[in-house]
């Protein structure tokens, strides 16, 4: 347990998707003393570690932060459901295990906003640098690193069926969303091995954590960054009740997160100075950009009743079922419990005239009345869903103090459908989804669409029915975006603007966020942070 009095020379707080691999990285030589704080505890939880075991710990306050936005306006004033990974390994702990890097025009896009540095053919070698790839190694996947790449485990008739629809309405077939081109129909590739998670605590810190130089500690919830004539010293956290202090001969590294970074940046008066002012916190540094820039991806379900016993709710609503799927899991490492429910799905682009895919239509052999802090409500009968994702809506919203406590949550502010392009896109998501369901190859499935109903054709109606229903989908990035200017709160070496020795590394530097699922591009940036960081102290 670390004292008051004990110095490193790097803390890292928050083991998250960056976070582990930053520390992983930093004590790898043995040179240099590393200091990991978790707020929550280990990953020691075995529904972490069972892929489909997702939906459980989903909503378990024990490894969750269970974040709740504020209404957002545009929904219809509905609050939204915010999982945040509170245990080692944070989100990569508990979220659909699903590996996707966006499109090199993304980064690219990076580079012409400021980020010198981090353009495709500069974060590549850091993707590749980070994976072992199931398929082996090529010029675009890498092989023998910490995170295990594979294929789905399992290939179920409903998913495949579903692939094929898509086909069917004009989607080409694609075997590699990480591959030349992200635009197709296919099956995804997860962060697991075999049967087992593959998160990055189980990653980075597994094969570190035995390192003298190396400390973690669990159940210590960062509060404050200690600074000193303009420098980070140091960490304030609390483990047991108890406020503890540690000290950084070097630098301080944040990972908390799209919502725990700037929350904790602005708790040490990093940020807006109105902001902080507000609620009593002497300003530190008046950092405009702190907590702005809020993004996420955007998604709705089109659930439908299915026509055979094959989906994840069959499993729900049966005991026996239940039973049969954990034997064969259990004995065999197959089944439907070796996958996480996102099996595969299509990126397509909402409008030709677009350079790169702005949706991904997720197939989800699993229907859902909606999925809040109580929990993934399924229906009680055999259902899937397929759920258009609006990957690079206009919309921002902020990350803001609610509260001068440092163990209240931040408030969470979004805004979604705010331009025609975001509404527009969504649409066409919508009708999408109908027409992939409607082709030959899911006859066979398809009972009809549950709701908002087939009735429901015109785009008012549709669009009411995205205010009542669609979320976030977990996937917050850039509010602490990485860049120049006044709103940019990081450059790019990540090193803090009017700060010295404090860096951010993870989500919330993203300037804009990238195409599809965000873990991956998560573990880049605590890659690349960290050769940043041992080449600075070199």
């Amino acid at each position: 347990m670390a004292h008051a009095a004990e110095t490193f020379d790097f803390i890292v707080t928050g083991a998250g998707s960056a976070g582990c691999a930053v520390a992983a990285r930093l004590s790898e030589s043995g040179r240099y003393t590393v200091l990991l704080l978790e707020a929550g505890p280990p990953d020691t939880n075995r529904w972490i570690h069972i892929p489909l075991g997702a939906a459980k710990v989903f909503v378990d306050a024990s490894v969750n932060w269970r974040f709740e936005t504020e209404p957002v306006e545009s929904l219809n004033g509905r609050t939204l459901y915010q999982p945040r990974g509170k245990v080692l390994g944070g989100t990569s702990s508990i979220n659909g295990t699903v590996y996707m890097r966006g499109t090199p025009g993304d980064y690219n896009q990076w580079r012409q906003m400021g980020c010198t540095g981090w353009d495709w053919d500069s974060v590549l070698p850091f993707f590749k640098k980070a994976e072992d790839q199931e398929r082996g190694p090529s010029e675009l996947h890498g092989t023998g690193g910490p995170l295990r790449v594979s294929n789905i485990p399992t290939e179920y008739e409903l998913p495949a069926a579903m692939i094929a629809a898509a086909e069917q309405a004009g989607i080409p077939r694609n075997p590699d969303f990480n591959g030349p081109t992200q635009e197709g129909t296919g099956y995804y590739q997860f962060t697991a091995s075999k049967t087992k998670r593959w998160s990055s605590a189980r990653a980075y810190l597994e094969p570190a954590k035995a390192r003298e130089n190396l400390k973690i500690e669990t159940n210590a919830h960062a509060t404050r960054i200690v600074l000193t004539d303009g420098r980070a010293s140091g960490v304030v956290f609390r483990q047991d009740s108890i406020e503890r202090t540690a000290h950084a001969r070097r630098e301080v590294i944040i990972s908390g997160g799209a919502f725990g970074s700037p929350h904790l940046l602005q708790l040490s008066g990093i940020g807006p100075a109105a902001v902080l002012q507000s609620h009593g916190i002497a300003v530190q540094h008046d950092l405009a950009g702190v907590g702005e820039n809020l993004q996420d991806h955007f998604n709705t379900y089109i659930p439908y009743r299915c026509a055979k016993p094959v989906t994840a709710n069959d499993l729900a609503i049966s005991l026996r079922r239940r039973l049969m799927a954990g034997a064969q899991y259990l004995l065999f490492g197959k089944g439907m419990m070796a996958n996480t429910g996102v099996h595969a799905g299509a990126f397509v682009r909402s409008d030709p005239s677009l350079e790169r895919p702005d949706l991904q239509m997720n197939f989800l052999p699993w229907g859902t009345k909606g999925r809040t802090a109580a929990g993934v409500e399924v229906y009680p009968f055999s259902a899937f869903c397929i759920s258009p994702v609006h990957l690079r809506p206009e919309g921002r919203g902020q990350v803001r103090l609610k509260s001068p406590d440092p163990l209240a949550a931040p408030a969470i502010h979004y805004e979604f459908l705010k331009t025609e392009y975001d509404r527009r896109a969504i649409l066409y998501g919508v009708r999408l989804a109908r027409e992939i369901a409607r082709q030959a190859a899911l006859a066979g499935y398809t009972l009809g669409e549950i709701t908002p109903g087939a009735d429901v054709t015109d785009d008012e109606g549709l669009l009411e029915d995205v205010r009542n229903r669609a979320v976030a989908n977990y996937h917050p990035v850039g509010t602490c975006r990485m860049g120049v200017g006044n709103d940019a709160v990081v450059d790019p070496g990540l090193r803090l603007h009017g700060i010295d020795g404090l860096r951010v590394a993870d989500a919330s530097i993203m300037p804009m966020i990238p195409a599809g699922n965000t873990n991956a591009p998560s573990i880049m940036i605590g890659e690349k942070c960290a050769a940043m960081v041992l080449e600075d102290a070199m």
